[in-house]
């Protein structure tokens, strides 16, 4: 049985924008690249083949040939450090490298220089943004352009970001703007508050012309919630026209959910791009995970948690107020408040697949009754799920 756990990183651009994701392979002491290469194998069905790269990584574990049994779609980059390609093994792996040519990231480290005049093209150089100083990643990153495009990865704060990408970096990888930038607000802006007055009279199962009405004070919102219900990742076989023809083909329960997203439409930050991406999978992720374990009543429930988990960075206010606003189930508050509830342990393994300790996303996926392969796979999904939606 497959026991490698996955957890996951996006790559934003200088605009802000995520523009590709990193998987990272937790192995244990007694796991080898072979059981790397079945655990990707597994995914293979489900494997989102877009432009957008995938990077994998298998951390601080010892890399060699036998990575290389998995046949690597064309968007996946797999990260090789250049000890790798230059120690008693190096042989083996430079020659499947050559045989397989998959796309290659070379891990630039103090063998790198040696390990670029090997013959295997590298599409990216990547860097670790916590080993090198802003000066030194300008130096290597004009060094190395001819080579493959600069990647920063650990990069945590958004200071950091921004450092990076004058030192010329094409992309850079982490959760740096997930974390809040300024002083919460005291209120919900007018915007906010219009979405939050929509959203409780859903909730209520309002009127459908009092709904309509509130709408129609904001042609903008009206808009993005009828774009999103009919993004690819909704699946709906027709195109929905109207509020009303939503609430017929829908119901107000999963209209619930797709008006929820409209909130973090309201946020001014230029990381609100990549914020509604990361909530939105994280909504579809519980969501999955949830399957089986909890009644199918309550999936929009769990979607609504994971989404709402950046709430507090979208509005810019606390996640207290942001609560206080709206009427929102017990367990869903319970949640986000840290208070416990049955959504929690879905929470909690939602933020760890955000994380780099293996062994916790391990102890709380068991802890759910969730496998390794059962876990990796809803990540993929949902992954998908968000990258369908028209952030």
């Amino acid at each position: 049985m497959n026991k490698v756990f996955m957890s996951r990183q996006p790559l934003l651009n200088r605009q802000s924008r995520i523009i590709a994701s990193r998987l990272t392979l937790h192995l244990g002491e007694d796991q080898s690249m072979q059981d790397a290469a079945t655990a990707l194998g597994a995914l293979d069905d489900i494997w989102t083949r877009s432009e957008k790269s995938v990077f994998i990584s298998c951390g601080a574990r010892k890399i060699d040939a036998g990575l290389l049994d998995w046949s690597a779609p064309e968007n996946a980059a797999i990260e090789i450090p250049a000890a790798a390609l230059l120690d008693a093994d190096g042989a083996d792996l430079i020659g499947a490298l050559q045989t397989w040519q998959p796309t290659a990231c070379l891990l630039f480290d103090a063998q790198a220089t040696k390990a670029l005049a090997v013959d295997v093209p590298f599409r990216f150089i990547g860097f670790d943004a916590q080993q090198f100083t802003l000066a030194q990643l300008k130096l290597l990153a004009a060094r190395t352009r001819s080579y493959g495009m600069g990647i920063a990865f650990d990069v945590r704060t958004s200071e950091d970001f921004r450092a990076c990408m004058d030192a010329g970096m094409t992309a850079a990888a982490g959760w740096f703007f997930t974390a809040p930038t300024r002083q919460p607000a005291k209120t919900l802006n007018p915007a906010q508050t219009n979405i939050v007055r929509v959203l409780n009279l859903v909730r209520q199962n309002g009127e459908i012309r009092d709904i309509e009405a509130a709408l129609k004070h904001d042609v903008a919102m009206s808009y993005k919630l009828l774009r999103y219900i009919n993004s690819a990742g909704f699946g709906l076989s027709c195109e929905i026209q109207s509020f009303r023809h939503a609430v017929n083909m829908l119901g107000y329960d999963k209209l619930n959910r797709w008006l929820s997203l409209l909130l973090a439409t309201a946020s001014k930050d230029p990381m609100a791009p990549a914020l509604m991406y990361t909530a939105v999978l994280r909504g579809r992720l519980m969501e999955l995970l949830s399957a089986g374990l909890v009644d199918k009543a309550e999936y929009d429930n769990l979607f609504i948690t994971g989404a709402f988990s950046l709430l507090d960075v979208l509005l810019g206010v606390s996640m207290e107020q942001a609560l206080d606003a709206m009427r929102l189930p017990d367990p869903i508050c319970d949640a986000l408040l840290g208070n416990g509830g049955r959504y929690q342990p879905f929470l909690e393994l939602a933020l760890s697949s955000e994380g780099d300790q293996g062994e916790r996303i391990a102890e709380q996926a068991a802890m759910l009754g969730l496998t390794a392969d059962q876990f990796n796979r809803a990540q993929l999904q949902a992954q998908a799920f968000a990258e369908a939606m028209e952030f």
